[in-house]
């Protein structure tokens, strides 16, 4: 069973995340609602992935996605960043901070499932 991670503040996202991943794959979500709820739920569960907003209580998803890579038993985790929040830089910034995948809201369902297939193990 693959688990994927989803850390989103918003209720409406989550929801369209979910339906997606679990209609189409068999694939078991966990979810968390905040930057540092995410960064623990990551080290509680150990998920195949990450799917991780960048705006977030607590502290931002990239802030989050530093902290999951420098823990030695987690950095092995792909993050994708999904934000609706997209400009200039964003993905570079994500990238330094550790993220693999970058996705913009609202997205194509097929393109976020094309990247998540891409970076699971």
């Amino acid at each position: 069973m693959i688990r994927i991670l989803l850390v989103e503040d918003d209720e409406n996202s989550r929801l369209i995340v979910r339906d997606l991943l679990e209609n189409v794959e068999d694939w078991e979500m966990i979810e968390a609602v905040s930057g540092p709820e995410g960064v623990d739920a990551a080290e509680a569960c150990l998920p195949d992935l990450i799917l991780m907003d960048v705006q977030l209580p607590g502290f931002d998803g990239l802030e989050a996605a530093r902290r999951i890579k420098a823990n030695s038993r987690l950095r092995h985790i792909p993050i994708i960043a999904v934000t609706s929040y997209a400009m200039s830089g964003d993905e570079r910034r994500a990238r330094q901070a550790g993220c693999e995948g970058y996705v913009t809201k609202p997205f194509q369902p097929t393109d976020l499932l094309e990247t998540i297939r891409r970076l699971l193990p």
